[in-house]
């Protein structure tokens, strides 16, 4: 069964990733592996590589053989460099000691270029951050001139409509005040027209009044002599009583027969 060491594609469009697999050749790319050996993103600058040293380099010592994508993420992370120097223990070149002290001073070295690289690869982004902003700075400079220019411009315009309106209201006031001066004469006849008018009114109405307060006094007048009527016509009725009283008292004494013999 021939093994291979690639890729199996992961994550969704434009935002992949893949994982590091150990599978046989004749399986699909994304299909069933052996062994999972690590993951490697491209998208994040520098890419993200994690590795299972160990597997990957018994994997190779096995025969499995990496895809060129794979060999490149392997001879980073220094994978190839440790199988070389182990065949060279094996061809008797060198001890294992020895094979060790080589392969920590290539891992040195590559760490020290990777961080070269990665302050590289910062001082650069910081460099264009710094365009980027010097750009805009620039753009929102031309914007604010070009803002300023056009508030400058309408200023003028404000002002010179302004002036235009109140030259236009001086003219217009003139006109009100020359039609006021033509019209006032025959609007104050008008006003003593109507003042008359009112006057005439007002004498009118208190006429009015006046016969309406007399016809009241009348109605007032002769209110009073049907009531003192009425009060004659009691003193009438009383008389009347009074009179008819002293009859019957008179009737009575002429009965009385003590007074008969008082007489006698």
């Amino acid at each position: 069964m021939s093994v291979k060491i690639r890729l199996a594609r992961k994550g969704r469009k434009k935002k992949a990733f893949y994982h590091i697999v150990v599978a046989d050749s004749r399986a699909p790319r994304d299909g069933r592996f052996i062994e999972k050996l690590g993951v490697y993103n491209p998208i994040t600058n520098p890419a993200t590589i994690e590795l299972d040293f160990d597997s990957a380099l018994e994997w190779l010592h096995k025969g499995a053989q990496p895809t060129e994508t794979c060999r490149a993420i392997l001879s980073y992370k220094g994978v190839l460099m440790k199988k070389h120097l182990l065949e060279g223990v094996k061809k008797g070149a060198f001890n294992e000691e020895e094979a060790e002290k080589r392969f920590q001073l290539w891992l040195k070295d590559k760490e020290n270029k990777i961080e070269a690289g990665k302050a590289g690869i910062e001082k650069t982004q910081e460099a264009e951050k710094n365009k980027r902003l010097e750009a805009e700075k620039q753009i929102n400079e031309a914007r604010a001139a070009e803002l300023a220019k056009k508030r400058s411009d309408l200023a003028a315009r404000s002002e010179a409509a302004a002036k235009a309106a109140a030259a236009e209201a001086e003219e217009t006031i003139a006109e009100l005040e020359g039609t006021a001066k033509e019209v006032a004469p025959e609007v104050e006849e008008a006003i003593e027209e109507e003042a008359k008018e009112e006057v005439e009114k007002v004498e009118d109405v208190e006429k009015v009044e006046e016969v309406e307060e007399v016809e009241e006094v009348k109605e007032e007048t002769k209110e009073e002599v049907e009531e003192a009527k009425e009060e004659v016509e009691k003193v009438e009725e009383v008389k009347e009583e009074v009179k008819e009283e002293a009859e019957e008292v008179k009737e009575e004494g002429d009965k009385d027969p003590e007074a008969e013999k008082s007489k006698e």
